[in-house]
């Protein structure tokens, strides 16, 4: 009978091997997520650069093409039906046209001399560490703190 109950014993885990795995597992997890997360708002902020960058792409070739600059994304975004026009000149993708991309917003204001761009984040900390700002000059400046970029922010290198 002791024969038997030994060789119950030594087949599978018991429960206190388990938990232990588990925890080492959650251990694990806990210290990788936040590197986790800081690199995947890494990785959106970059995006975002390139965004602003697109934009002003697409300002310079609406001003060469309308004579002025756009004044609203949507002016830089496709139409919703029929040819591109002054009001949708169809430069940029209808995603960003909207305002939102990964987890930031953009905002473009005409000013006297050109226009002005600012992408802040939907929820500063956890989508992103940053805002970002430019303008005409095609310089992207940006501000580490929940406060919106301006021209007089850092310069982006």
């Amino acid at each position: 009978m002791r024969k038997v109950r030994n060789r119950q014993r030594s087949r599978g885990f018991s429960l206190i091997e388990l938990l232990i795995v588990i925890a080492i597992i959650l251990v694990i997890i806990g210290i990788a997520l936040p590197k986790f997360n800081v690199a995947q708002m890494s990785a959106r902020e970059l995006s975002v650069q390139q965004e602003i960058r697109t934009i002003n792409t697409a300002e310079v070739q609406y001003q060469s093409q309308f004579g002025q600059f756009a004044t609203t994304l949507a002016q830089l975004g496709p139409p919703t039906s029929g040819a591109p026009g002054p009001s949708a000149a169809d430069l940029i993708p209808g995603s960003l046209a909207a305002g939102e991309k990964d987890q930031y917003l953009f905002v473009l204001t005409a000013t006297p001399g050109g226009y002005t761009i600012n992408a802040n984040p939907k929820s500063y900390g956890s989508s992103g560490r940053r805002t970002f700002f430019s303008d005409q000059s095609m310089v992207v400046r940006s501000n580490f703190s929940a406060d919106p970029a301006n021209a007089s922010s850092p310069e982006m290198r």
